[in-house]
Order: C-alpha cells, then sequence, then structure tokens
C-alpha cells in the first residue's frame, strides 16, 4: 500500500509533521509538497496547537527537490511554466511556514539539502543530531537556489550564506551549528529527542496568544526578501532548470559523475 507523503497529527499542544518519502530521502515530490500546503493551512486555523515538530522519516531530514520531477519531459516552453510555477510554490511553503502562528521546530537528522536546507531555515528554531548534513548544491546541478537564499540569509547571515551556496559543498552538523543553521547540536537520535521535548516544554510555558503575536512582530521587523524577490527567483530558476546546463548537471548527479563543465586534472 503507497504511504501517504506526509504524517500529520496533533498531541494536545504539539502538532507533528514528518516528511514521508523515505526512499528518496524525503525529496519534494510525489505529492508531498501539496500534503504539505494542506496541513500549514490546517495549522492557520488550529486554536490548540504551540508547537510544530518538523522531521523527516527513515533517518534523513529531506534531500530538497525530487529531481527526477525537475527534469521532467514536455517541450521547452512547458518545462519553462512547470519550473517557474514549482519554484514558486516552493517559496510560498517557506513562507508559510514561517507565518504559521505555532512555533516550528525543526528536527535534522541525515541530509537536510536544498529545499530541505530551506525548511530548516523556514523553521524557528532548528537541532540536529551529529550525523546530519547541510548543502545547497544547486550551482553544482546547473540549478540556481532562488527560494531557499533569502532563507539562508535571513538564518546564516549573507557572509555565510554566499559562500555555502557558490561552493556546494556540503557542511557537516558541527559546522552547519558553527555558522548559525542550527540552534543545536545532540549527539544522537535519543538525545535529539530529548532537546527537542525540552524545547517544546519551554515553549508550551508560553501564552499561546503571546506566542502567536511575537511571532507576528518578529514578522514585522522586515520582509525575508524584498518584494517581486519570489517570482524573480522563479522565473530565473525557469530558465536555468529548463535548460542544457540544469540537463547535463542532473544527468551527471544521477549517474553519480562529475558534470562536463568540471575541469579535468
Amino acid at each position: 500500500m503507497t504511504q501517504p507523503p506526509i504524517l500529520f497529527h496533533s498531541e494536545g499542544a504539539v502538532a507533528h509533521i514528518t516528511l514521508n518519502r523515505p526512499d528518496r530521502r524525503n525529496a519534494i515530490g510525489g505529492g508531498m509538497g501539496e500534503a504539505l500546503d494542506a496541513a500549514l493551512a490546517a495549522l492557520c486555523d488550529d486554536k490548540v496547537a504551540r508547537v510544530v515538530v518538523l522531521r523527516g522519516a527513515g533517518g534523513h531530514f529531506c534531500a530538497g527537490l525530487d529531481l527526477t520531477e525537475v527534469a521532467g519531459g514536455g517541450t521547452a516552453e512547458e518545462r519553462l511554466a512547470a519550473q517557474q510555477a514549482r519554484n514558486l510554490a516552493v517559496g510560498a511553503r517557506f513562507e508559510a511556514i514561517s507565518r504559521l502562528p505555532q512555533v516550528v521546530v525543526a528536527a535534522i537528522e541525515g541530509a537536510a539539502h536544498a529545499g530541505g536546507l530551506g525548511f530548516v531555515c523556514a523553521a524557528d528554531i532548528a537541532f540536529a543530531s551529529a550525523e546530519a548534513r547541510f548543502a545547497a548544491p544547486e550551482v553544482r546541478r546547473g540549478l540556481v537556489p532562488a527560494q531557499i537564499l533569502p532563507w539562508l540569509v535571513r538564518r546564516m547571515g549573507r557572509a555565510q550564506a554566499t559562500r555555502m551556496v557558490l561552493e556546494g559543498r556540503v557542511l557537516d552538523a558541527k559546522e552547519a551549528a558553527r555558522v548559525g543553521l542550527l540552534h543545536g547540536l545532540a549527539a544522537d537520535r535519543a538525545a535529539l529527542d530529548a532537546m527537542v521535548a525540552d524545547c517544546v516544554a519551554a515553549v508550551a510555558q508560553g501564552g499561546p496568544h503571546a506566542l502567536a503575536e511575537t511571532k507576528a512582530l518578529l514578522a514585522a521587523l522586515g520582509p525575508v526578501a524584498p518584494p517581486g524577490y519570489a517570482e524573480a527567483g522563479a522565473a530565473s530558476f525557469g530558465r536555468i532548470a529548463a535548460g542544457p546546463e540544469a540537463m547535463e548537471g542532473i544527468a551527471a548527479f544521477r549517474e553519480k559523475r562529475q558534470a562536463r563543465w568540471v575541469p579535468q586534472p
């Protein structure tokens, strides 16, 4: 039987969202985005939940967009339109996570790459276990980190985000904590669960309306990106994703080889 792309349930003041495509390292595809959108919409009207714990199933958080869908067929015009729409939806999803009235806590194991890294940064608080790995590898795939970039800058600062998106390297959990991606680092899954539970207990001491209003005030300090950025980012992503460079980069990733543009020794 096909498993749902996310698991969503509430236990009193705590709602749990688990990204549930473990065979794809919880890559965003197969209806996951739409299911997540529905859960976020439900949480906007939830008057009981005060904390949302976001994690991934099977030992990984989220590997970003499912590249088998990014490399979909159709005419050039159809690919361009599809990539722009998909990218715009990703950006709206980050914004929706950030705007929830509940406090969003990300619990990260394994891979948190590309769009998964966006989820980490859109969350209010992020904890990871020691084996977690973080990357914005888009340029290595011939793509651009259009929608995650503002969230990375907000969390890490522009200097650290610049290096991360241009080098495309994988950061281990210790380095991710050092550059500001994380609020806490746990030794293993058990310690991560304890860290999350401690955070949830602390947040639950706050009044529901006070927590929601405090989040609204934080948002009022200024937008994550300037007006028009999401649309410009989606247009940029679409142009690149629909072109030959992305086709080669994604093919190289799937075939576990270097892209043809990488200098040979």
